[in-house]
């Protein structure tokens, strides 16, 4: 079996993504890119990407640069894909990694590379008959406690009222970041109240402060201090995604579990974020870490580390899909994150989307992602 075609599809929403102060919830990206890649034997496997897609696309469909073996450096990501057996995925990541070096390494073309590696791990699936959780090691878990990823409201009562719609749809924890929150104390700290009162004492709670919100660490510090009483399971993305020494001095000064990762990419780079950044949760993004051949990595490197892992997923099912079998992989397992944005590229990007029972995702069980895409749907939103 070798690879025929290698696709990064452009899509486009017609709404557009809204962060504001008094947003609700958000209707999913705006642009994201699919990648295909297709089989001599017609087997094709998918991957979103939730990037900047028309840069990624570049990436892919970049011309080879070398026509001397060993000098691969510049290439396009799919001239080194094209004839090479999709089964060799551990071996792929690495030629895609070296022959895009001196552009890439981390960024866009490191996220082109995570989208390409989950394709290849959902064609290795489809040609197994097995689930991607099996393949990539067992499954110690059937289903995984979701929460719902929305944004903070603007008031107390919208906080309140968001809390009591999750609620009745089934969600045990509710995480609210971004929106206003981040620009006043004495603001944001009767918005986390609001939601804590509304949950009660017996459902979880999660707060993503908005790393783009410039703090110093003390400040950082004090944020998480204002609301420890409010319990909060964790607090996520404090600082700039590269200030690792700034998070051990939050995470060692607290008590609320940190977390972040959601925009590391490669297993050193989550090494950084353990050993140098001291942070309690990780949150790889299958389309950005490195895809399934780095993910696994760090649920071991975490494991030996003593680390929980909860990745970051929100763009589409297809991710949350990707998410579900890491997750399933791991011996300890706590959230999968739910995008809970009802734009067409989150929730009809699949012809079943996934759906919430009793508070759980149940891990596929179909080969490869175990989804299916629905291809009316790519084709009504096609821009390239």
């Amino acid at each position: 079996m070798k690879i025929s075609s290698v696709e990064l599809i452009v899509l486009k929403s017609p709404g557009l993504y809204n962060n504001s102060a008094t947003a609700a919830e958000p209707e999913g990206p705006t642009y994201m890119g699919l990648v295909k890649v297709t089989t001599d034997t017609g087997l094709t496997g998918y991957s979103d990407i939730e990037t900047c897609a028309s840069v990624a696309k570049a990436c892919v469909d970049a011309p080879k640069w070398s026509l001397e073996p060993g000098m691969e450096c510049f290439d396009g990501l799919a001239s080194l894909l094209i004839g090479e057996n999709p089964l060799e995925v551990e071996r792929l990541w690495y030629r895609m990694y070296r022959g895009s070096i001196y552009y890439g390494r981390r960024g866009v073309a490191l996220q082109a590379i995570s989208a390409l590696d989950i394709a290849l791990w959902d064609i290795c699936g489809k040609a197994y008959g097995e689930p991607i959780h099996i393949l990539l090691g067992g499954k110690w878990r059937s289903r995984i406690p979701a929460y719902a990823s929305t944004l903070f409201r603007s008031t107390p009562a919208a906080m309140a009222e968001a809390v009591a719609t999750y609620t009745a749809q089934g969600f045990t924890a509710v995480k609210f970041g971004w929106g206003g929150f981040g620009q006043n104390e004495r603001r944001d700290v009767p918005l986390v109240e609001a939601a804590r009162t509304a949950l009660g004492p017996d459902r979880h709670l999660l707060v993503d402060t908005g790393w783009f919100v410039e703090r110093t660490p003390k400040e950082a510090i004090r944020l998480v201090d204002s609301i420890t009483p409010y319990n909060p399971y964790f607090v996520e993305e404090l600082l700039h995604p590269e200030d690792y020494d700034g998070y051990h001095k939050v995470a060692s000064a607290v008590r609320v579990p940190i977390a972040c990762g959601e925009q590391e990419a490669t297993d050193w780079g989550f090494q950084q974020l353990i050993e140098r950044g001291g942070v309690d949760i990780l949150q790889p993004d299958l389309t950005r870490c490195g895809g399934f051949t780095v993910g696994r990595k760090i649920v071991h490197m975490a494991e030996r580390a003593n680390r929980l892992v909860i990745p970051h997923s929100w763009s589409s099912d297809l991710l949350t899909a990707a998410s579900l079998h890491l997750t399933a992989f791991q011996r300890r397992a706590e959230f999968v994150e739910f995008n809970t944005s009802q734009g067409p590229l989150s929730r009809q990007l699949v012809k079943n989307p996934i759906t919430l029972d009793e508070g759980y995702l149940n891990v596929p069980t179909g080969p490869g992602l175990g989804v299916e895409v629905n291809e009316e749907v790519i084709a009504k939103y096609r821009q390239t």
